[in-house]
């Protein structure tokens, strides 16, 4: 039923916490794969995607190109798009199978429909909780998840929005503006990513170069040149 996509590049620090949530939804016939797209990695991620029984699919490196292939090699109705430094807090089975129960019952007007989780970082400090609320606010605004909150997509929805494009950034705000917001779900379960790139750059200074980043992005600026000022 479920095909769970994770891209990866030199992961071995965190892909293990990010699959081990991923064993419950298995064990109880949710997911039916996890496929793990590697762009090239020279650390021991190959090693953890075949002790904990994945798919490993080789792709040219770029979150955008990878995830493409994921999707390409995905035989599950339902895709779960995840990063590999994300974990899914306990509950997720739980309830993204009553999102399913509520599709199957008619709840929604017909079975394309996307769901994302709540974003929140794995750090103790107010600057972390100010963030989540930030991000929170944007996606009760205007239904705007990023990638790194997971993105859980009916597999013919998908294929009608076009599927992921070869970006090399913002590859996720791209799909997730094609799907009509009326489609979209926010979940209530945490999705915990890590705070590496905020611990190593500064929450502010992080923070608003990503806001920056989607400034361009909304203005037009080909995703080629943001990436390289991204970094």
């Amino acid at each position: 039923m479920l095909s769970v996509i994770i891209p990866t590049l030199n992961a071995e620090e965190t892909l293990t916490r990010t699959l081990a949530p991923l064993v419950p939804a298995a064990v109880r016939g949710l997911v039916q794969e996890v496929i793990v797209v590697d762009g090239g990695s020279g650390d021991e991620t190959l090693e953890i995607v075949e002790a904990a029984g994945a798919k490993l699919v080789r792709a040219e490196r770029g979150r955008g190109k990878q995830l493409m292939a994921g999707a390409k090699a995905a035989r599950g109705n339902w895709l779960l798009f995840l990063h590999a430094d994300t974990v899914l807090e306990p509950g997720w089975v739980s309830e993204v199978e009553k999102f399913f129960e509520q599709i199957e019952s008619g709840r929604f007007r017909d079975h394309e429909m996307a769901a994302a989780f709540r974003f929140a970082l794995d750090d103790f400090s107010g600057w972390a909780r100010f963030i989540e609320w930030m991000v929170g606010l944007r996606c009760f605004l205007f239904r705007l998840p990023y990638g790194d909150q997971g993105l859980l997509v009916n597999r013919r929805l998908y294929d009608r929005m076009g599927g992921f494009r070869d970006l090399s950034l913002m590859e996720d705000v791209d799909l997730v503006r094609r799907i009509p917001r009326r489609r979209l779900v926010m979940m209530r379960t945490l999705a915990v990513t890590s705070p590496a790139r905020y611990l190593k750059e500064g929450f502010v200074a992080r923070s608003f170069r990503n806001l920056f980043c989607l400034a361009l992005y909304y203005l037009r600026v080909p995703p080629r040149v943001i990436a390289r000022m991204y970094g």
